[in-house]
Order: C-alpha cells, then sequence, then structure tokens
C-alpha cells in the first residue's frame, strides 16, 4: 500500500467508498474489504449507513486504530449546533469515540464557512475528531475554510477520474498543504469503455479499473476510494503498486470532458441528497 501524508496523517491511498451501499450488503463489503487489507473506509450521514459501517469494523479482527475512518456532515448540519450533535450522533451509529476524519459533504450557502469550522475545531479539541477536511468545496471556499479553522484542512473530496482531471484544484492542493480524496475515480463505471483504458489494459494485463486507479494514484497527493460490492474487484483494486504507467500513457488517459463529467457528477449529487 501506499500512502498520502499531510499535516501528520498517513492515509492509505485505497480506500472503500459506501455510497449506496446499506443495511447487510454495506456490513459485508466492509468486513470483506477488512479482511482483504482495506485500512481506509468512508463513510457520510447521508448515506444511512454509518451504523453497519461501525459494526463491520467492531466486529472485524483489525484494530480500530488501524482504520482510517472518515464520515461526512450532511450540509443541512453545518450550523454549530447541529455539527456539534450529529458528529456525536455519527460516533454513536459508528460504535467509535472518534472518526479520523470530518468532512463537510457540501457547502452551505446558509451557512458561513468560519461558523462550520469553528465547530469543527470543538470537536477537534473534545477528541472526537482527529482532522478536519471538506467534499465538494470549491477552491474560494477551500481556502476560506482553511483560513477559518485552526485546525489543519487534510482534504479536498471531490470527483476525479480522467474525463475531469481537477488540474487546477489539485494544483492548488499540492502547493498549500490538503492533499485530495477522489470520489467516483471510475466515472460511475463510463471511463472503462474508453479506447486507450481499454488498450492499455491489455498491454498492461490488468483490468481497466485498475488503469483507471493507478492514473489516479500516480498523482502525487491523491487518495482514491472507489466503490465495489464483488470481493474480486475489491482485490484488484488494492492491487494497484506492482506496475506503474508511463508520463506519456497518463497525459494520453486525460481527457476533460463536461459533459461525462457533469453527468457522474449530476447522478452522484442528486442520489446522495436525496
Amino acid at each position: 500500500m501506499e500512502y498520502v501524508e499531510a499535516h501528520g496523517a498517513r492515509v492509505p491511498a485505497v480506500g472503500l467508498g459506501t455510497w449506496q451501499l446499506t443495511g447487510t450488503e454495506c456490513y459485508e463489503t466492509v468486513s470483506t474489504a477488512l479482511d482483504l487489507g482495506y485500512r481506509h473506509v468512508d463513510t457520510a450521514q447521508l448515506y444511512d449507513n454509518e451504523r453497519e459501517v461501525g459494526r463491520a469494523i467492531t466486529d472485524s479482527a483489525v484494530d480500530r486504530d488501524d482504520v482510517f475512518l472518515t464520515t461526512k456532515v450532511s450540509p443541512r448540519n453545518a450550523g454549530r449546533n447541529a455539527l456539534i450533535d450529529s458528529t456525536g450522533e455519527s460516533l454513536d451509529r459508528l460504535g467509535t469515540e472518534y472518526v479520523d476524519l470530518l468532512l463537510l459533504h457540501w457547502p452551505n450557502p446558509l451557512v458561513s464557512v468560519e461558523s462550520t469550522m469553528a465547530a469543527v475545531d470543538h470537536l477537534v479539541e473534545q477528541g472526537m475528531v482527529s482532522h478536519a477536511g471538506v467534499s465538494n468545496f470549491p477552491r474560494v471556499l477551500l481556502d476560506r475554510a482553511r483560513d477559518a479553522a485552526d485546525t489543519p484542512i487534510l482534504t479536498n473530496q471531490v470527483q476525479f477520474h480522467p474525463y475531469k482531471p481537477q488540474r487546477g484544484m489539485l494544483s492548488h492542493c499540492q502547493g498549500e498543504g490538503p492533499f485530495l480524496t477522489a470520489y467516483s475515480p471510475l466515472a460511475r463505471g463510463t471511463v472503462l469503455d474508453d479506447d486507450t483504458v481499454q488498450r492499455l489494459a491489455g498491454e498492461y494485463d490488468r483490468t481497466p479499473a485498475q488503469i483507471v486507479l493507478r492514473w489516479a494514484t500516480q498523482h502525487r497527493d491523491v487518495a482514491v476510494i472507489p466503490k465495489t460490492t464483488d470481493p474480486e474487484h475489491l482485490r484488484q483494486n488494492l492491487a494497484l503498486f506492482d506496475f506503474k504507467l508511463t508520463g506519456p500513457e497518463v497525459e494520453e488517459l486525460t481527457k476533460p470532458s463536461l459533459l461525462k463529467s457533469g453527468r457522474a457528477m449530476l447522478d452522484g449529487m442528486l442520489g446522495e441528497l436525496r
């Protein structure tokens, strides 16, 4: 496993995303992932699966302290009191005294970033949260959050894949300290049929998903959190670090597309906010 490091945190570069996983399927997927060697798990209040994620971690033979656990606060809970109270409720559902990383899931235009980050600072001071971050924040709001918080912003979790390479955001994060966490790194599967991906998968004797995830993790300061329930795919998604794409291949795979990335973003946003 490779790691991304920032502000004293050492985070596995490949984690498990759990969006749309609920009930028994969620519990079994997280359990299998931990058995296979995953040590980075991402959930959220909006996913309605924190209880299953927490139970899988508790029931696992893996020590809680060895799992980098992230949850995300719903934007409707961005106000100080709601953020503090809802995070406590998340910890109860997760069955843990702390989360390694707490993210604000989406910006809330009705609540100031400064108020939100003051609440996060309080949670860090109380030991309920180890690190703070944001998700789906544009650069201007990311900078406001960084300026407002006493706690360093560890990451910005955003859509990141060959059709949406986030060059500006990635460059900004690399220069300022936060790392980038890539959700939907396979563009909800649409990038897997790309001709270049298919060709390189054949040349490297790898799956298309491995090619795309390796593209992402070869960028400096990028972690990925792909989601799958298939045990073999879970295993394959970890097996990325015994091969390396060439620089020209990385560039060839990078194909910004507003149409393709916009569809993946819209599907994800609507699903999370339902």
